[in-house]
């Protein structure tokens, strides 16, 4: 059941993303590709004293830049064949337009909190902007649940896959391992949050993919190969509903999850900028779509193709065993641990962006919100970290995957409507 719902969702999400993306493409003149811009908003308002942009630059990327490209990338390799990897190219270029888009929106409608720092995202421009006050409570629910309810789940549950890998511990000490580093800072606030995302993301994103480039050196004589199967595979048409509908729809909705273009919550840690500049910050949030999903994505798409990755048989599939197989492969032994390390670096980072989406999603609801709500949250994020552990991998991907859909279809409609804000200020 939660699989049916899973694929009529997303059916609706990416008719959705395509058009919407599409449409911003040609109305906004090929926003997400004006690159010199991009480069440029790199250095702009950096020497401010509360959150720099490039510092939310790291926090989303922190939030993309996780399980979804790693093991994420590797579940849409088994489902969807490797075919899937196009798509998310694909959608990447279209889908950057709505990232442009919604992180304007959230900069024009965000506001402060109890101490003083921006927040933001679809909510504050679903209620502001659309006067919508309940649409923007239902997304912000959403959020809570699909953030520190399940995608910081998969991240737990990955890690602890991943460790099981090299060595067998009890995934009972790995959850109290997780919870008590996610404690140290979380409750350090969005500043320790951002402080730790814009030191471990530079140096974490530069060594896997000079991981990749080293395999791709080494196995230089396949990879035209493989680069043409990848394009071949995505327009297989026969059968059409198992083949290419099947290969498109899992392309996309692993590149969403993976880049977050689109779902708005690139846009909650982008409002936390102090700038107000916010044609600037959408052209470097663009950044980190093209980043998660053209390097990361892309590396970890070569690394397992150049492996002999369909001699696995696997059951309960989270993806990051696919990924560790083909890491073992071509680096022997030290491979499993430069994975486990990536894994645990990638998903740390993700735990607490997750974990700040989830905090800005619950101030929705207050305008000063009263300091025992957020220690409740914390002590709910932990104990849902914890658990993330010991829960089926599968059941994980099908709850967070409807949510993120939900997500989807709700902010696209969102930024949609508020298309005319946006063209103002690009102007």
């Amino acid at each position: 059941m939660l699989e049916n719902i899973n694929n009529f969702l997303w059916l609706i999400a990416t008719v959705f993303i395509i058009f919407s993306g599409i449409y911003f493409s040609f109305s906004l003149k090929g926003v997400q590709f004006k690159f010199r811009k991009m480069y440029k908003s790199l250095f702009k308002g950096n020497k401010s004293s509360g959150i720099k942009p490039y510092q939310t630059l790291m926090m989303v990327l922190a939030a993309r830049i996780g399980v979804g490209s790693i093991a994420g990338v590797a579940l849409a390799i088994h489902l969807g064949g490797i075919g899937s990897i196009f798509w998310m190219w694909v959608i990447a270029f279209i889908s950057a337009s709505n990232s442009f888009v919604e992180t304007v929106l959230g900069i024009i409608y965000k506001e402060k909190d109890e101490g003083n720092i921006y927040k933001g995202g679809p909510s504050y421009y679903i209620k502001k902007g659309l006067n919508n006050k309940f649409l923007g409570g239902v997304y912000a629910i959403i959020v809570i649940f699909s953030y520190v309810g399940g995608i910081l789940s998969i991240q737990s549950n990955t890690i602890t896959k991943s460790i099981n890998e090299i060595t067998t511990v009890s995934p009972i000490i790995v959850g109290i391992i997780i919870s008590v580093i996610t404690s140290f800072i979380i409750f350090g606030g969005i500043r320790r949050i951002a402080s730790v995302a814009s030191k471990i993301i530079p140096f974490i994103t530069i060594s896997y993919i000079s991981i990749a480039l080293y395999i791709c050196i080494v196995n230089i004589d396949i990879i035209p190969v493989i680069f043409k199967s990848i394009v071949e595979d995505a327009f297989h048409f026969k059968p059409f509903i198992s083949g290419f509908l099947s290969c498109l729809i899992i392309g996309v909705q692993r590149g969403i999850f993976s880049n977050e273009a689109g779902l708005g919550t690139g846009a909650i840690a982008s409002s936390t900028v102090e700038t107000k500049d916010s044609i600037s910050q959408g052209y470097l949030q663009m950044i980190g779509v093209y980043i998660t999903t053209l390097l990361i994505c892309t590396s970890t798409a070569v690394i397992i193709l150049t492996s002999p990755y369909k001699s696995l048989v696997l059951n309960d599939v989270n993806g990051i065993e696919i990924t560790q197989f083909a890491f073992s492969y071509h680096l022997g032994d030290i491979g499993n641990y430069l994975v486990f390390i990536s894994i645990i670096l990638f998903s740390f980072t993700t735990i607490f962006a997750g974990y700040y989406d989830g905090e800005s999603s619950l101030k929705y609801f207050f305008k000063n919100i009263k300091k025992r709500y957020l220690l409740y949250l914390k002590i709910a994020t932990i104990i849902i970290l914890f658990l993330g552990c010991m829960i089926s991998s599968k059941t994980l991907w099908n709850f967070v995957d409807i949510l993120v859909a939900l997500e989807a279809i709700i902010n696209i409609y969102a930024i949609f409507s508020l298309r005319d804000n946006v063209k103002s200020k690009i102007r």
